[in-house]
């Protein structure tokens, strides 16, 4: 017997011979977490749901986290934190009341913080019940489920919440590790000092920007002179920035020089001044960015493209902090921090003679590499809601969101000129959104799928292949006249899988089962 409401074979013994494998699972546990696993790979593989989670509430700092997780990567359950209200979870964890979300791509309240695609043919819905032990709330079950539309999930629900009932207990305990292990993290990082709070000027909370927070946190107060390495569009002068507004020169000023946009022949004038006469066009005294800086921080950005020559003369204003005008002979000394910023190998152009090897040890004395995009995928709808927030601000628009659909591409792209680019991307899609929602269209060529943009190859391997796959379901239930069960036999496959197939396709079974001997010929 087929049950078309659940999509499977509908008999008491299956639905009981799964719950008995759960229950044999969590009694004999002896690792809470790969076991909680393995009962979210079988409960996706019952209910034929593409994900599954279980988050635990954190009841010291009323935070939500992933606890165990099924067809999740690492990265995509890292980003699964919650605040009590926030999100489907957030709501589930504060009514102690199950929600079903029938499609997740036209719900405002799914944040789908995992990147959850949902560019595909069919629509996903999300199931969320809360798990409770002694009264008390621990978390959340839920699954992620593709379906064709107009789907009664009360079947689902029904045995999620018996699950969530058998795994009550060893969530609690799940719930007590995690709260233990955070109180001992927290007070490890009490014994150490004061965790580094994340400068004003950068977005970002993947566990690589936290680790760059640290490094700013403990450079700031010193005067040591910082390289801060990585490619393009990083942000690498918001992070010189950050240090100089952390130390104890933030009221002295922050004078910024891009050395690649200075020419040879301007760049020792600028950096260190000349005197009225020294060259031709000098009719007065320059003051020069190293004095500018006096009392402060000077960043030199683009420092693998100072020329050889420059070079000697910055490494003595380093060592020494002195140095004389173009054209003078008085020394000036100033007291100034120095943070050099490049995205060049310095190491090769060393081996290649381009670049100083003395210079480098002076600069390179505490290296700071800033991750690139593509890195911290993570932090990317933080960065998509500080843009969006930042160009309404200047632009004066009132753009609200950016759809799931939109987001997933943003993800998936490989981000080449990184938080610049990506800055970029979100100004031009606010300007083509028409009606204050940033949609996948909206996103340059460059980003969009063949999906998105309806430009599907009609040759591809996969079509292709769905094509035979199809034909050959529906000549197999031809000749059976829509027998779905002896099609499967004869296809070499289970009721369960046929079953999953023609909702795949769309296959209309009863029109198979009324054709006479004429049609099958």
């Amino acid at each position: 017997m087929y049950c078309e409401k659940m999509k499977r074979d509908c008999f008491a013994e299956i639905d009981l011979t799964f719950l008995f494998d759960v229950s044999n699972i969590i009694t004999n546990s002896h690792d809470i977490h790969k076991d909680l696993e393995s009962v979210l790979a079988k409960l996706c593989e019952f209910l034929s749901a593409q994900h599954s989670m279980i988050t635990i509430l954190n009841r010291n700092f009323s935070t939500i986290l992933i606890g165990a997780a099924y067809g999740l990567t690492e990265e995509e359950k890292n980003r699964g934190v919650y605040q009590i209200g926030e999100g489907i979870v957030g709501k589930v964890v504060r009514s102690k009341k199950a929600m079903i979300i029938p499609d997740i791509s036209a719900n405002d309240i799914f944040l789908n913080k995992m990147g959850v695609v949902t560019d595909t043919p069919y629509k996903t819905a999300f199931l969320c019940i809360p798990i409770i032990s002694n009264d008390q709330i621990r978390g959340t079950l839920s699954i992620h489920k593709r379906h064709r539309g107009n789907i009664d999930f009360s079947s689902e629900l029904k045995f999620m919440n018996v699950v969530g009932l058998l795994i009550a207990r060893n969530v609690a305990m799940r719930q007590k590790q995690i709260e233990e292990l955070e109180e001992l993290r927290e007070e490890n990082r009490r014994l150490k000092g004061a965790s580094p709070v994340k400068p004003d000027n950068i977005e970002g909370n993947s566990s690589l920007m936290r680790d760059l927070y640290e490094l700013i946190h403990k450079v700031a107060p010193t005067n040591t002179t910082v390289m801060i390495r990585g490619e393009s569009g990083v942000g690498k002068e918001l992070i010189a920035e950050a240090i100089h507004k952390a130390s104890s020169r933030a009221k002295g000023p922050f004078i910024k020089v891009n050395c690649s946009a200075l020419p040879e022949t301007l760049i020792e004038s600028e950096l260190f001044g000349h005197e009225k006469g020294s060259f031709t066009g000098a009719n007065d005294q320059h003051v020069g960015r190293f004095e500018m800086a006096n009392g402060g921080t000077i960043f030199l950005d683009e420092i693998g493209d100072v020329p050889l020559s420059i070079q000697v003369k910055l490494l003595r204003a380093l060592q020494q902090r002195q140095f004389e005008r173009v054209g003078g002979t008085k020394t000036i000394s100033v007291n100034v921090r120095v943070i050099t910023a490049t995205n060049r190998n310095l190491e090769e152009m060393i081996k290649q003679n381009s670049f100083r090897e003395d210079f480098y040890y002076r600069i390179n004395v505490f290296p700071i590499y800033v991750p690139s995009l593509r890195e911290r995928r993570a932090d990317i709808p933080i960065l998509v809601d500080h843009f969006i927030d930042k160009l309404n601000k200047a632009n004066g628009t009132s753009v609200k969101r950016i759809t799931s659909g939109a987001l997933d591409l943003l993800m998936i792209y490989h981000w080449p000129g990184n938080i610049r680019e990506l800055e970029n991307v979100i100004e031009r899609s606010m300007v083509l959104s028409s009606d204050n929602v940033i949609r996948s269209y909206h996103l340059p060529p460059t980003l969009q799928s063949a999906s998105s943009s309806g430009t599907n190859s009609k040759g591809s391997l996969n079509m292709v292949m769905e094509k035979v796959e199809k034909q050959m379901i529906i000549d197999t239930l031809i000749s059976t006249r829509g027998n779905s069960a002896k099609a499967a036999s004869l296809l070499g496959i289970t009721e369960r899988i046929i079953g999953l197939r023609i909702l795949k396709y769309d296959l209309d079974v009863q029109k198979y089962k009324h054709l006479s001997d004429d049609d099958n010929s």
